[in-house]
């Protein structure tokens, strides 16, 4: 089993300038940003239906997962890079 690590892969993280860039309201920044959570949003936006036959289906809520884009973006660009 492999010991969780306090530090992050770089390979992870988004790059300063684009951080910077999405911060000050660019649009390609803020896709980038938009593209890196994208999976997180999806989990985060995924919900669980039980069709008549009690079977189980996945689905991504489109609301919240928008909701979601929208929280971002607002906090994205209400961000004070130092």
């Amino acid at each position: 089993m492999k010991k969780m690590s306090k530090t992050r892969n770089k390979e992870n993280l988004l790059p300063f300038h684009i951080i910077k860039a999405a911060s000050e309201g660019d649009v390609s920044a803020i896709n980038a940003v938009l593209k890196h959570y994208e999976g997180y949003i999806i989990k985060l936006s995924t919900r669980k239906l039980y069709d008549e036959s009690g079977q189980v289906h996945y689905c991504i809520d489109e609301t919240l997962r928008r909701r979601l884009e929208t929280k971002l973006i607002t906090k994205i660009l209400a961000f004070e890079v130092a």
